[in-house]
């Protein structure tokens, strides 16, 4: 999946935080919503310009973002 089809990271939208493409929903505010126990249903009916690509996507950007903090942290920590 090519995240930049589906994330945009814009300095003049939020502050520069990744956001869906098209919208000024954040990647941190799904990823929050889900957390807090909003199923992918219910996001996608709150927010009708959501797609389920969207949330998998961001989903992916998180795994991909935490993947990268991980190698770049001694062992111990990260363990």
């Amino acid at each position: 999946m090519d995240l930049t089809e589906w994330i945009s990271i814009d300095p003049d939208i939020r502050g520069g935080k990744p956001c869906i493409r098209g919208t000024r929903i954040t990647v941190y505010d799904i990823l929050e919503y889900l957390a807090g126990g909003m199923t992918e249903a219910e996001l996608l009916a709150d927010f009708p310009s959501l797609k389920p690509e969207h949330v998998r996507a961001v989903l992916m950007f998180a795994a991909q973002r935490e993947r990268r903090l991980s190698v770049s942290l001694p062992y111990e920590i990260a363990a």
